[in-house]
Order: C-alpha cells, then sequence, then structure tokens
C-alpha cells in the first residue's frame, strides 16, 4: 500500500477547536478557489444518471466545507420537483459550527448536532453518504470496515480527494523545507477570505502563527495519507456483493484540468435511496 499513516493535527482530540476550526477554514476557502464546488456537482449530478437519491449525508463536514455550495449549485442548476436535502455531520462537531449554519436557515440544509461516526453507514438515513477530502484520515483499518459496510448496506456511497498520492515518498521529504513555507504564506493569504473571519482566528494566525503551522503539516501529510486506486482495490479485497459496484475516477473540471478523484459504490439492484425515512440523529 502506497498510502503512508503519517499523523494530522486535527486527529488529534486535544487540538483546541480554535485551531481546528482555522485550519478547517482555510480548507474551505481553498476548495472554493481550486473550483471544487463545479466539480462536486458535476460528480454528484453524474451519479443521480446511476442512482436515484435525493438526500445527502455529507460525513466528516467539519466546518462545513464546500457541500453547502455544492448543494446550492445543483439545486439551482437543476429544473427538479425535489430539491436534494444535505445533512452534514462530524465525529467531532463543533457546537459553535453547527448552532452557526443551523441558524442560516439555508434552504435543504442541516447540520447533525449529535456525534455521527462513519463506521454507522447503516444506520443513517438513507441517501447518497459522501467523504469530501476526509477519507484519507481513516486508518487502513478503518477505512476496509468502512467500504465494506457501505456495501452490505447496499447504500450509495461517494468519496472525493482534492489531494492526489502520486509522488514517491523521497521526493516528498525533500521537498518539504520548500513546500512547508509555501503552505504557510498560502495560509496568510486565504485568512483574508475567511468568512466570517472572527478575531481569534487572527490572533492564532498572524500574532501567534500556531493555524498556519497547523495547516501546512497537514496539508503535507494528507498528500502521503490519501488512498491510490490501488490502495482501495486492496481495501475492498475480494468483494462479497456482486450486485454492488465501485467505480474509480479522476475529477476534472469543465477545461478538462485534473481536480483530485473520485470513488463511488452503489447497488446495482433498484434500491429506494431516495427514501428520507429512517433512523433520526439530532
Amino acid at each position: 500500500m502506497k498510502r503512508l499513516e503519517l499523523f494530522e493535527f486535527e486527529d488529534f482530540d486535544w487540538l483546541p477547536d480554535v485551531i481546528r476550526t482555522g485550519v478547517t477554514n482555510l480548507i474551505k476557502v481553498l476548495h472554493s478557489l481550486m473550483g471544487t464546488t463545479d466539480v462536486l456537482a458535476d460528480v454528484i449530478t453524474e451519479c443521480q444518471k446511476k442512482i436515484n437519491f435525493n438526500q445527502i449525508i455529507d460525513l466528516g463536514s467539519g466546518s462545513g466545507g464546500p457541500m453547502i455550495n455544492v448543494i446550492d449549485k445543483i439545486n439551482k442548476d437543476k429544473e427538479i420537483e425535489k430539491p436534494i436535502e444535505l445533512m452534514l455531520s462530524d465525529k467531532n462537531p463543533n457546537t459553535k459550527i453547527v448552532k452557526r449554519i443551523n441558524e442560516l436557515e439555508l434552504p435543504n440544509v442541516k447540520y447533525l448536532r449529535n456525534s455521527v461516526d462513519a463506521l454507522e453507514i447503516k444506520n443513517l438515513p438513507n441517501g447518497l453518504k459522501t467523504m469530501i477530502a476526509s477519507f484519507h484520515h481513516m486508518s487502513p483499518n478503518i477505512a476496509k470496515k468502512i467500504l465494506l459496510y457501505a456495501e452490505d448496506s447496499k447504500e450509495p456511497f461517494l468519496i472525493y480527494e482534492l489531494a492526489e498520492n502520486n509522488i514517491p515518498f523521497i521526493v516528498w521529504c525533500l521537498l518539504l523545507p520548500i513546500s512547508l513555507p509555501i503552505l504557510i504564506f498560502m495560509s496568510l493569504i486565504l485568512t483574508l477570505f475567511v468568512r466570517p473571519l472572527t478575531i481569534k482566528q487572527i490572533v492564532f494566525t498572524y500574532i501567534i502563527p500556531v493555524i498556519p503551522i497547523v495547516y501546512a503539516w497537514d496539508g503535507q501529510a494528507s498528500i502521503m495519507r490519501t488512498y491510490t486506486f490501488e490502495d482501495i482495490k486492496t481495501l475492498i479485497g475480494k468483494r462479497k456483493n456482486s450486485a454492488y459496484t465501485w467505480e474509480m475516477c479522476q475529477a476534472k473540471k469543465k477545461n478538462g484540468k485534473k481536480a483530485g478523484y473520485y470513488i463511488l459504490g452503489y447497488s446495482t439492484i433498484d434500491t429506494p435511496y431516495n427514501r428520507v425515512d429512517g433512523p433520526g440523529h439530532e
């Protein structure tokens, strides 16, 4: 397996919420600048041509990520009778972020207040489950279970990663002295686009630069932690359900440029994915 189990500060429970939130805010801005909204909107639209769903349960949402804008774009661009509903969730939800997003009363968007583990796929409401730039945080053991649970539950499952693990580890190490300062500097610029921009984010970016350091290291570590297509094939192993298929594709912008990759799992047997009932998570 090419993927390496490096650490990311975001994975540690002791990381203060103000730093974690600050970093996820930067990631959200990065997705916006990289055009992830359009890419994901196209990917999900293609998914709807293969599977029937009108609800998405996003796992590991953090500060909201790009999915809020993605759903807004899809629902506005498509002339559909029933819009797609989005449920954001996280294993360690930040109560302030959850409250802020829910108080916005965005159309068709809700952030679940309770902790939601990606291993709970079987117990979540029906619909497309997504992990946007978060699957690489899962250890091989957990990642394998998530893929297996998705297949067993026959629920559609979409993984998207913006980073790609396509350079040798030795090259990654040699480039660290250059890449880390670049990312630290980049974080100083990205912070200007964070909304809402809080005093805490400013202090821990420009005065006590903890957020830039965490952002830079986690950004580089995530490259080596990202699963390649071959890694995913290894995790899936011998398939138990021949009626469930996995597709691995390069994600591209409308101009043809690469924009990460996505992995889509879905049942080839008709299943009521568009049903919105199921166990509630409040």
